[in-house]
């Protein structure tokens, strides 16, 4: 990865933030790309390149307008030259059944969750083609796999996702281009975090057990995906032990879809 670029979506906390060190570890530049407060940021964004010695630098795109995704490849490669892998983590969450999902919400899902890779994959490509080498990693979600209630904008975003990955796996099989999705079970992340608290709150429970039947239902394991092995796996993936893998998911869910 040294001398390499990496633009990582949602990357100024959680899983996002975890992928970009993991990376800067190896020696790329960074794009960070979130929301949050401007002092914070730039603290992290200067910890982060002192830590690796690598150059980071921040853009405030919001993942739901198209020019502004543009704009933040743009600003990528205008700054470095090109973008060698893009990240599309970005994401956001909310829960309810069918019939009376709010279709602000429904929208808003969508448009982060699913059109927002799009965007930015279309936006990176050509330049990845030029130079015959590139990596796109989508943070899919098991849910990209298999269904969950009360989160039918979730699961439907995070399925266009595994399509979206096998279509530009298939489109640039020839290219030097890849582009995988890895699909994570639970993570402890703050989204998760509310889901827990709802637990309790609806099961007369403590955060403690809401955790344990959260995990249990569904993660044989028992235990929660980590950020750094989501990191590692990213990484596998833009290594040359990965050159011939596209189109495909990865799981990293303690078993859940072995079930």
């Amino acid at each position: 990865m040294k001398g390499k670029t990496v633009i990582v979506t949602g990357s100024t906390s959680g899983i996002g933030a975890a992928l970009a060190g993991g990376f800067a570890a190896e020696g790329a530049n960074i794009v960070l790309n979130g929301l949050g407060d401007a002092g914070l940021i730039e603290a992290a964004r200067a910890a982060l390149a002192a830590a690796h010695g690598v150059e980071v630098i921040y853009h405030g795109a919001n993942m739901a307008r198209p020019d502004e995704i543009e704009a933040l490849v743009r600003a990528a490669e205008g700054h470095f030259g090109g973008v060698d892998v893009l990240v599309n983590n970005a994401g956001v969450q909310y829960t309810e059944v069918i019939e009376v999902f709010p279709t602000e919400r429904w929208d808003a899902l969508i448009g982060i969750n699913l059109s927002a890779p799009f965007h930015a994959t279309r936006a990176v490509l050509p330049g990845m083609k030029r130079r015959g080498w590139g990596r796109i990693v989508n943070i899919a979600s098991n849910a990209g796999l298999g269904g969950s209630v009360r989160k039918s904008a979730y699961v439907a975003a995070k399925h266009g996702v595994v399509g979206l990955t096998k279509v530009t796996g298939l489109e640039n099989a020839q290219s030097g281009v890849t582009c995988n999705a890895i699909c994570p079970g639970w993570v402890k992340t703050p989204l998760v975090d509310v889901q827990i608290e709802d637990r309790a709150k609806r099961d007369g429970t403590s955060i403690e057990q809401a955790t344990y039947d959260l995990l249990i239902d569904q993660q044989p394991s028992g235990r929660f995906t980590t950020f750094e092995q989501l990191a590692e796996t990213a990484l596998f993936l833009c290594s040359s032990a990965a050159d011939n893998m596209t189109g495909t998911t990865i799981t990293l869910d303690g078993g859940w879809m072995a079930t």
